[in-house]
């Protein structure tokens, strides 16, 4: 078990001042059975408005609007979390349970590809080939692997906007197009698969106390009759170094902060820190 704090601090600057920017920030780590979140805060400023709700995905969300001039505009996301290992199982549905009614109905919003998720030909016949002689669970670890192998990690090749297509052809992308590729081949051979986001502590070996520079990240959950959380970025199951701020679909239903401003932002600052704590 470990205790993280985070911080998230996001800097926008604008080329002039604007008068006018409407935002939500999904900041606040969720509360789960193996996730307790001992404190957590959002600080904006400026900041004219705000309130918070809970949306469709179960992400809490911190809506906020700026009705003053302004050139900068700074979110900061402060949390305590104590974080739990993923408990192994042994015991896992089989082709048919999945594929069944009583599951394809349930878990159907995590079935279907979107645009952004959508695999090309050869990473969906990939899957169906492993689908063939696997279990469901070693379908998921094998597509997972190849991307690993596979997709370079480089900072920068893509935006949030990319399709996983794009990143399979250019063979590199970030921790979404990883977990965009893996979450549309799983669905591809009918394994329910969700896009998750939060952040990860990037340094094992770190001393307790000692601040690092972390990562707001992203991995995926599959379904084989429980959700499982495996990180193709690093290649590992997820641990106690990650912590879970939302899931949904694909990366547009759980952004970190998304609006729109009355202007052109010129310069963006995005810096998280992690500290294990105990």
């Amino acid at each position: 078990m470990s205790t993280l704090r985070i911080e998230h601090r996001t800097r926008f600057t604008y080329g002039s001042e604007i008068v006018s920017s409407y935002n939500e920030a999904r900041l606040t780590p969720a509360w789960l059975p193996r996730q307790r979140v001992l404190d957590s805060k959002v600080e904006i400023e400026p900041s004219t408005w705000r309130t918070t709700y809970r949306d469709y995905w179960e992400t809490d969300v911190v809506a906020f609007e700026v009705l003053q001039p302004h050139a900068a505009l700074t979110v900061v996301g402060t949390s305590i979390v104590e974080v739990s290992p993923l408990r192994a199982r042994e015991e896992r549905v089989s082709w048919g349970d999945i594929q069944g009614p009583r599951f394809q109905d349930l878990l159907c919003e995590y079935l279907g590809n979107t645009p952004t998720t959508e695999p090309t030909e050869e990473l969906a016949a990939f899957a169906e080939d492993a689908a063939g002689r696997l279990s469901p669970d070693l379908t998921a670890r094998s597509i997972c692997d190849m991307l690993h192998e596979r997709i370079a990690y480089v900072p920068g090749a893509t935006s949030v906007h990319t399709p996983a297509t794009d990143a399979w052809e250019k063979k590199s992308g970030v921790c979404q197009d990883l977990a965009h590729l893996a979450i549309g081949a799983l669905r591809h051979v009918g394994i329910p698969a969700r896009y998750v986001s939060g952040y990860l502590h990037p340094k094992r070996d770190a001393e307790i106390g000692e601040s690092v520079a972390g990562e707001s990240h992203a991995w995926v959950e599959w379904w084989t009759g429980d959700w499982h959380g495996f990180d193709p970025t690093n290649d590992r199951e997820v641990s106690d170094h990650h912590v879970i701020v939302g899931r949904g679909r694909e990366y547009r239903d759980v952004p970190p902060l998304t609006g729109v401003v009355a202007g052109e932002t010129t310069g963006l600052d995005v810096r998280v820190t992690v500290t294990q704590t105990a």
